[in-house]
């Protein structure tokens, strides 16, 4: 079943470009920027999730992204 966003695809789009711009115009090595990437993650995580819940939305974000590599 396929999954059913709340947030409009061009919603997405936008702010994804809007992450990729900065570090593109940094110039930031892949190494820098997916540790940037996962720091913020961790941040956004800790700071809205309740401590109790926060290794299982880890965990589901990490199976998501997993899932997404091609």
């Amino acid at each position: 079943m396929p999954v059913v966003s709340k947030y409009s695809n061009e919603r997405v789009e936008q702010l994804i470009n809007e992450v990729v711009e900065v570090l593109q115009r940094d110039q930031a090595p892949l190494d820098l920027a997916l540790m940037v990437l996962g720091n913020a993650t961790t941040e956004l995580i800790n700071g809205s999730v309740k401590p109790e819940q926060r290794a299982a939305v880890a965990d589901k974000f990490a199976k998501a992204l997993t899932a997404s590599v091609k």
